[in-house]
């Protein structure tokens, strides 16, 4: 079970940001505008952006849906992925998987924490699924938020693991198997984020990885 949270908002100062991320004060503002849309952060008048840390409820229907949108995804992808784009899907999911690992052992929480979420996006990108992936993208992105302040460097190796044989599955053609594993795996997510102790959580990088894959995007379309 996760924890209820602590009613407590972090303060974003776009500055601060601006010197965390090396861009420019524009870029920020313009991804906090994004994450507003999207529920992430409130603007209060006359004193800033906040993030909204999700409530017990929120984080539940966050992996509630992804269970049901991901599980689905794989279980619908028989005879899609077949020859080379197989082979090019496989090819793209390991070397995320290889990025995942980087992060882990270069203890950098804040990236590890955006590629073990966006791996799951990347998977519905793969399985050709652009409105989807843009929808686990969101859910995601609260995950991730929660990864953040509660995830260990044990479970984040126990994660980018599961995604390795998750993508064994996928190379074998073994979708159901891989659809059930996905299931497991997000399980596992849940109830191990449930186990941790928010007394360790570092605000920057609660709100870097909070920001990161609105910022990123936002990096490659100014590129």
């Amino acid at each position: 079970m996760l924890p209820v949270a602590h009613g407590q908002h972090e303060r974003l100062g776009e500055q601060e940001l601006a010197d965390l991320f090396g861009v420019s004060r524009t870029l920020v503002r313009e991804a906090l505008m994004q994450l507003q849309a999207r529920g992430f952060i409130e603007v209060r008048t006359r004193k800033g952006w906040y993030v909204v840390e999700p409530s017990v409820e929120e984080a539940r229907d966050a992996f509630a849906a992804r269970r049901a949108v991901e599980s689905g995804l794989l279980r619908q992808a028989d005879g899609q992925l077949e020859g080379k784009p197989l082979q090019t899907a496989v090819r793209r999911l390991r070397q995320h998987v290889k990025e995942e690992q980087a992060a882990i052992d270069g203890a950098d929480a804040a990236t590890r924490a955006f590629l073990l979420a966006d791996f799951h996006v990347c998977l519905a990108e793969c399985l050709g699924h652009k409105l989807l992936s843009d929808m686990l993208r969101d859910l995601t992105a609260r995950t991730t938020l929660i990864a953040s302040l509660y995830q260990s460097t044990h479970d984040a190796r126990q994660s980018c693991a599961d995604h390795a044989l998750i993508v064994a599955a996928i190379e074998k053609g073994e979708l159901e198997r891989a659809a059930i594993l996905m299931l497991q795996h997000i399980g596992n997510v849940e109830d191990a984020l449930g186990q941790a102790s928010l007394a360790s959580a570092d605000a920057r990088l609660r709100l870097r990885a909070t920001l990161a894959p609105v910022l990123r995007s936002r990096l490659r379309a100014v590129k």
